[in-house]
């Protein structure tokens, strides 16, 4: 996919991640990613996954996949398969809030699907570093595409959320009001997913500080149910 980005855009390799290791153990489905970047991924230039099975069981699997470009390291991910067992079924999770109407669409250049949300990562108001978006896509031609498309989306907004709290950023000013870059994302697979439906990312930001931010979200049906969790730790460096 190209993409109005001056670097490989983490969300990409996340993708890449999840395909990766569904093609290695095809008898399990992703049950967690955790994913450390190491280096700026260059647009110009393919990227080489390897797998290595670090275990394989009845049950789980863990998997470790590095992606490099010509002599670089860019981005490591440890995965871990399973095979889905039988049990209780309970959530605790706050109301899914009304999906909002057209009138609420916006535009994220990195996500080319349908996105709407009360609030705009772009106005560099102040606020609570809390941001909800619903977003759909087209449906794929195959099921097992949808958990790298959900990773793909959640990699887009943690540093904009963390952000709102300080008044005069904005989630646009990276590269010029400010230079941020993720170093660590981790994502959870609670429940079988599909991204061809409304689906909710609620996140919030619980600090920004020592020039770096964190922030987490969950993955909602438009039904309440909870389909994934994820963290993220990123590098925010302000000038002064």
């Amino acid at each position: 996919m190209s993409l109005p980005y001056k670097r490989l855009f983490g969300g990409q390799l996340l993708a890449q991640f999840v395909a990766a290791a569904a093609i290695a153990s095809p008898d399990k489905t992703i049950r967690s990613l955790h994913t450390n970047f190491m280096r700026e991924g260059l647009v110009d230039e393919d990227v080489h996954y390897e797998v290595h099975h670090c275990h394989r069981g009845r049950s789980f699997d863990t998997l470790q996949v590095s992606a490099t470009q010509t002599d670089r390291s860019i981005a490591v991910a440890t995965v871990a398969m399973h095979v889905p067992d039988g049990g209780p079924d309970v959530q605790t999770l706050d109301t899914v809030p009304d999906l909002p109407g057209a009138d609420d669409q916006r535009q994220m250049s990195l996500l080319p699907w349908e996105v709407r949300s009360h609030d705009d990562l772009d106005d560099p108001a102040s606020g609570p570093p809390h941001y909800e978006m619903w977003m759909r896509t087209p449906p794929a031609d195959d099921d097992s595409a949808y958990p790298s498309v959900a990773a793909y989306a959640t990699d887009l907004t943690v540093i904009g959320t963390a952000l709102r709290a300080l008044d005069g950023y904005s989630q646009g000013g990276n590269g010029t009001a400010f230079h941020s870059a993720v170093t660590s994302h981790t994502m959870w697979f609670h429940r079988p997913l599909r991204t061809d439906d409304w689906l909710l990312i609620r996140q919030d930001s619980p600090i920004i500080a020592s020039g770096r931010c964190y922030g987490r979200g969950d993955m909602i049906a438009r039904n309440g149910d909870l389909l994934a969790s994820f963290a993220q730790e990123a590098v925010v460096r302000i000038p002064t």
